[in-house]
């Protein structure tokens, strides 16, 4: 296996702290986004939707999806799993995933896209060429104090999203929680649950 990213990326950084919880190393490139290497010729080859991450698997076969990555890593280093430890857990961690992709992430994407002159017709990521939307910011921040209030209340009483233990689930939360101070946005104050969460979290993450 081989994985083309860029660590400092919302995506690419869901994988990144997989893999350093499960303490899997895996020979890695860094697809430069800021210098646009995404669209160079030599990566198109390998993904031609120019996105990160990435994983070779075998010659024919490159997984470009987050959640398909992470799940096909756990599925063959299965210590400290992080899809659950039976077919319930893991249906509910991947619903969250989805849930937390559209409801946390995207809001995010959509102030971070539509506001900084850095995405200028790329509103979207890949290699389709579209203009930013302005009124897409306040929606993205409107949407985005919504999954504060939702995810806080999910996590009364609990430790984690899901289960007993730390899940992919919670990796993208965590993910999610530092990708918001790019748009100079963080956890509010009054997400008591969600805050504590973060640091318990944090040391999990960020000390392996």
């Amino acid at each position: 296996m081989h994985l083309y990213t860029y660590d400092i990326a919302p995506n690419p950084r869901r994988v990144l702290l997989a893999l350093r919880y499960k303490g899997v190393e895996l020979p890695t490139t860094q697809i430069d986004l800021r210098a646009g290497e995404q669209f160079s010729q030599s990566y198109t080859a390998i993904n031609p939707d120019s996105t990160v991450p990435a994983l070779q698997v075998s010659d024919d076969v490159v997984l470009t999806d987050t959640i398909a990555i992470s799940l096909y890593i756990d599925k063959c280093h299965p210590e400290k799993p992080l899809f659950g430890s039976d077919d319930l857990e893991q249906a509910q961690i991947i619903g969250w995933c989805h849930k937390l992709f559209c409801e946390g992430f995207i809001p995010i994407a959509e102030v971070l896209r539509n506001e900084s002159p850095a995405f200028a017709d790329r509103a979207l990521p890949g290699r389709v060429k579209l203009a930013q939307i302005p009124e897409m910011i306040e929606r993205g921040q409107k949407r985005l104090e919504a999954f504060w209030l939702m995810v806080d209340e999910a996590l009364q009483d609990k430790d984690y999203l899901v289960g007993s233990q730390l899940s992919q689930a919670d990796i993208d939360l965590y993910t999610i929680a530092g990708f918001a101070g790019w748009i100079k946005q963080q956890v509010p104050e009054s997400c008591e649950h969600l805050q504590q969460w973060q640091k318990r979290v944090a040391l999990q993450l960020e000390s392996e």
